[in-house]
């Protein structure tokens, strides 16, 4: 029996960004070898991102790089964390980017209040890693489980927060039918 090999460039050398992606692949393509590898990418925004649309900006142009560096590959995955002000308080979220035969699909996880000597250091230009190492005493909390595992005592991760959104920005791979004219 011959084992497909999906090829998979992360636009992230962060392990938690590059896991996430093999991960979800994994859970859609179980009987396949994911092959993974991830590559630092320019993201065109700033490294802490301000606004959703900077946020998603963000991730489509780290995916777009990765296409461009390795065409040869199946799919081009990669995640921007930005924050952003809304009417409800500051809070932080993530986009995910895919492309797949040259095929965009856009998502994005969940968004996590942030207190507001948080956001005011964020406006300083802070990145929202530092703080939060500051903030709870950690070190390089953004490649473990980040502001979302500091804020909700480890319930939730990064890594659940990137996965689950990416399982949904795969939608329209997986349906094509259903996603014909999606762009």
């Amino acid at each position: 029996m011959t084992t497909t090999t999906i090829r998979l460039i992360v636009g992230s050398k962060n392990p938690v960004k590059v896991n996430a992606a093999k991960e979800t692949l994994n859970l859609y393509f179980p009987d396949a070898e994911i092959d993974c590898m991830g590559i630092a990418a320019p993201s065109g925004v700033a490294d802490q991102p301000m606004t959703d649309a900077d946020t998603k900006l963000g991730a489509i142009n780290r995916a777009k790089y990765c296409q461009q560096q390795h065409p040869e590959a199946d799919f081009f995955i990669a995640m921007e964390g930005g924050v952003d002000l809304f009417d409800h308080g500051a809070a932080t979220f993530a986009y995910m980017a895919i492309i797949h035969q040259g095929k965009l699909s856009v998502g994005r996880g969940a968004m996590l209040p942030l207190p507001k000597q948080v956001y005011h250091a964020l406006e300083q230009g802070e990145e929202l890693g530092h703080v939060m190492d500051r903030l709870f005493n950690t070190d390089n909390i953004k490649q473990k489980g980040g502001a979302i595992g500091l804020l909700t005592n480890n319930l939730a991760t990064r890594t659940s927060n990137y996965t689950h959104a990416l399982i949904l920005a795969m939608a329209p791979f997986v349906n094509p039918e259903l996603f014909v004219n999606h762009e």
